[in-house]
């Protein structure tokens, strides 16, 4: 197993997403673009392919980029719905970095003639 291979499959996000201090205490906007995103589809095994877009105003802390790419590429192999993959990626970022504002959207390759975009905006929910 070549040493990619290796991280994605042990990847455990309790243990590999790295969360760093935040030493600035402005508001500020994080964007991130994750073009690679795939998943398999729970029903039909299928792959499905997506980019995902990650905005956030951090509180106390920020998400090191490699450890949210391979948290993002442990998907590869895991049968997840397009809506359970988004809230997931959604809820893990705002458990562990409690950001000020935080917005997840995945939008899915079409297949079948269907293309879905879940956009999950912490403005958006009630707390």
């Amino acid at each position: 197993m070549k040493y990619g291979e290796k991280e994605i499959k042990e990847f455990d996000i309790d243990r590999d997403l790295e969360i760093w201090p935040n030493k600035h205490k402005k508001n500020y906007v994080i964007k991130i673009t994750l073009p690679e995103f795939c998943c398999l589809c729970p029903r039909s095994g299928y792959p499905d392919f997506a980019t995902i877009y990650i905005e956030y105003i951090p509180n106390e802390l920020v998400v090191e980029l490699k450890a949210i790419k391979l948290y993002i590429n442990s998907f590869m192999n895991r049968s997840i719905s397009h809506e359970n993959s988004a809230n997931e990626i959604y809820d893990v970022l705002s458990t562990k970095l409690k950001p000020k504002w935080l917005k997840v959207v995945a939008d899915f390759n079409p297949r079948g003639n269907v293309h879905t975009v879940i956009e999950i905006d912490s403005k958006l929910i009630e707390k």
